[in-house]
């Protein structure tokens, strides 16, 4: 199994959505809960209707998901994960970068 690099110089963008399955058709409260853990986090973060993104480096980030997996589980029997991660050394704030890029684009600059 390859190994992780998870160089303090790696910044990474971790893609998030975590819900239970159990819990009937309305999610709310436990997103929620959630997303408090990642607002709590102090992390870099922009909040979707389909999933969160958080930024940080490795170890912040796992910390985070792990934290809300960890929330979840105390009082869900069964919890969806979806974590797509892009890490990139030498990068510094990509959430915002990322979509001044596009915009730039869509402006024509």
């Amino acid at each position: 199994m390859a190994r992780v690099n998870t160089d303090d110089a790696m910044n990474v963008l971790a893609e998030l959505s975590i819900f239970p399955m159990d819990k009937g058709d309305s999610l709310a409260p436990y997103v929620a809960r959630a997303v408090t853990i990642i607002q709590q986090s102090g992390l870099a973060y922009t909040f979707g209707p389909m999933s969160t993104v958080i930024e940080g480096r490795w170890d912040q980030v796992m910390d985070v998901v792990g934290r809300c997996q960890a929330d979840l589980a105390a009082d869900c029997d069964r919890i969806l994960v979806y974590l797509r991660l892009d890490c990139r050394r030498g990068r510094e704030d990509a959430i915002g970068s990322k979509v001044r890029s596009v915009e730039a684009e869509l402006a024509g600059t």
